[in-house]
């Protein structure tokens, strides 16, 4: 038995406006790939080794986690994922400019977009958490918020495409590209068949994941921001098989050290072969699920060092604020006064008291509510991305 490749069809192609050249105007005709409908299709392979293997690494994160899923190791998770899966769309962004952008300070684009991509995984995940169901619904706010500062594609946010797009080749039409996903008018039937299979309970979790992923990127229902909502749908997924029941696994950490290898597995799934896209999400996930389980004893450690170096009075709104940084290392002096119910002034001293400790870096220079960084947070953030990016390359270099 074996997993239906896609169908490939040509349709009719126009411009939609003259551009490019006389190749990308003259196109008469697209070949277009269309997914095979699944919701009840029976899936030909069951739980791999590597998916059980992953899952017990997602469990013991789960349970390090305490149940605070908005909690600091719930944020450093999301932070993680969200930005190693705008890496994998090449947008870069240093730390520094991540933390601007965490402020609302002006920040590169890239930057901007992670920030934006951890907002859209924290709530399309933590909507499934309350209502036991992934939407179409849900998925559009995610995308909404996504994509609504991004100046070429805000006018697509929230929305469906009505259009055909493709991956690779030419910017100005379908000549050369490396995929056609299928044309606008099978977008909501392709995704309504996602969802009732997203909504099975007769399926290992991390191979349904995997194959709802896989789907969810070939139907490519958006004019841009398909990854990044793609691979949010694998943490939804799990959070509603219970599998991850608090924490956002980082796997994109994992997929963006070989992300040649990653854009495979999905050519491999529009083949008609699921196995390679399972087994590469689970072993990115017990990559990422093992490398995060020191993190929390981690975040606990923090605070505990800080007050040995800084020796702030116990109860004072100094030493109140470095239980809050694990979690929000980016902070203005009007957030620690609404965070810690304290009077302005009470706060902007806590946050100065922490300057002259070394603890907290100004991130700008506005006159008003200036904004300042925990570094030692954000640096685990840093080192955290690394250990699991050269795991994943010794992992996927030897297999």
């Amino acid at each position: 038995m074996r997993w239906p490749p896609h169908v490939i069809r040509t349709v009719p192609w126009s411009q939609s406006r003259r551009a490019g050249t006389r190749a990308d105007r003259m196109l008469s005709a697209v070949t277009v790939s269309i997914p095979p409908s699944i919701a009840a299709l029976e899936v030909p392979i069951g739980a791999s080794s590597a998916e059980t293997a992953a899952l017990d690494a997602i469990a013991r994160l789960d349970q390090a986690s305490d149940g605070q899923s908005v909690g600091a190791l719930g944020m450093m998770l999301i932070r993680l994922e969200s930005v190693a899966s705008s890496k994998i769309e090449h947008l870069e962004a240093g730390v520094g400019d991540f933390a601007r952008a965490i402020a609302g300070s002006r920040a590169n684009e890239s930057a901007t977009a992670m920030v934006a991509a951890s907002a859209a995984i924290h709530d399309l995940v933590t909507s499934v958490e309350r209502g036991g169901r992934i939407t179409a619904e849900r998925i559009l706010s995610a995308h909404a918020e996504l994509m609504a500062d991004d100046p070429v594609e805000r006018g697509y946010a929230g929305r469906f495409r009505d259009v055909q797009n493709w991956i690779g080749g030419s910017d100005h039409s379908p000549r050369d590209a490396l995929y056609v996903p299928p044309p606008p008018e099978l977008v909501e039937p392709l995704i309504d068949d996602l969802l009732a299979f997203a909504h099975r309970d007769d399926l290992p979790p991390l191979l349904q994941a995997a194959i709802v992923h896989a789907q969810f990127e070939s139907i490519h229902p958006f004019t841009d921001g398909n990854g990044r909502i793609g691979r949010a749908l694998i943490q939804a997924v799990l959070r509603r098989r219970g599998n991850a029941r608090t924490v956002v696994v980082p796997i994109a950490s994992a997929l963006s050290a070989d992300r040649e290898r990653y854009f495979g597995l999905l050519d491999a799934y529009r083949a008609g072969e699921v196995s390679p896209v399972a087994d590469g999400i689970a072993v990115a996930a017990r990559i990422a699920a093992e490398a995060c389980l020191p993190l929390p004893q981690r975040l606990n450690e923090l605070p505990r060092e800080w007050r040995v170096a800084t020796g702030f009075r116990r109860g004072s709104a100094a030493d109140a604020l470095l239980d809050v940084l694990p979690a929000r290392p980016v902070v203005t002096a009007s957030g620690v006064e609404r965070e810690l119910g304290v009077s302005y002034t009470a706060a902007n001293n806590a946050v100065l008291a922490l300057v002259e400790a070394g603890i907290l870096t100004p991130l700008n220079q506005r006159k008003r509510d200036r904004a300042f960084v925990a570094s030692e947070v954000m640096a685990e953030l840093s080192a955290l991305e690394r250990l699991i990016g050269s795991r994943a390359t010794a992992a996927f270099g030897t297999g």
